[in-house]
């Protein structure tokens, strides 16, 4: 059955006006976002089947190819469902006030619901003024984290720029364990020594696991 051949009372638009959104179910929610179904169901069947199989947790894991891999979902429809979730995840970050950074766990707080579902590695530089507090985030890498192609310019380049006199490197591994390899290591040592040089301290290197984290500072003390 098609939505425009539903009683009026359950198509979502029309109870969300009568009810409000926190009423809506899961499936309801997400045909919002979707909008249009396909010949063989409607959105909201669609909505139940994806919810049902997948689960909200997974879906919001999948990538832009995987999510187009699943029948009925197109490219539209992809992109849609990628840019609801990145929303949210930006939503909750929002809330978290920018605060005094006074150890790992602290950093690892602030950026392990940005770095928990990536699928590449991300390297990031995390800038702090001279009391510890956080200025600003800079992504320098996506992919696999290599010493011989991390710049230390670029590592800097924007730290300078924000007058941050303190920076703590973060990236994550995608396996989920934060165990350091010995690339981890030696981009660790080769930005500290350039750190060094420009009067800008390296305070930490964090590896984000999916639960947990490593501390480049916590294993070396």
């Amino acid at each position: 059955m098609k939505i425009k051949e539903m009683n009026k009372d359950s198509r979502p638009r029309e109870r969300l006006l009568k009810f409000g959104v926190k009423n809506l179910s899961d499936a309801e929610l997400l045909a919002l976002i979707l909008e249009k179904g396909t010949k063989q169901e409607n959105v909201i069947e669609m909505s139940n089947r994806l919810i049902s199989k997948y689960g909200l947790d997974k879906l919001s894991e999948c990538s832009l190819k995987e999510l187009q891999e699943i029948n009925g979902i197109g490219f539209a429809k992809s992109c849609q469902v990628l840019a609801l979730f990145e929303l949210n995840k930006r939503q909750i970050l929002a809330q978290k006030p920018q605060k005094f950074i006074s150890s790992a766990k602290a950093v690892f707080e602030i950026m392990h619901e940005k770095l928990k579902d990536e699928k590449q590695e991300n390297f990031i530089a995390v800038h702090l003024n001279n009391r510890n507090y956080f200025i600003k985030e800079e992504l320098i890498t996506k992919g696999i984290l290599d010493a011989s192609i991390i710049d230390p310019r670029e590592v800097f380049k924007s730290a300078i720029k924000n007058s941050a006199s303190r920076v703590i490197l973060v990236h994550n591994h995608p396996s989920g364990d934060p165990s350091p390899s010995k690339e981890d290591q030696e981009v660790t040592e080769k930005l500290i020594d350039a750190g060094e040089l420009l009067g800008i301290k390296i305070l930490d290197h964090i590896i984000i696991g999916r639960d947990k984290y490593w501390s480049w500072k916590e294993n070396k003390d």
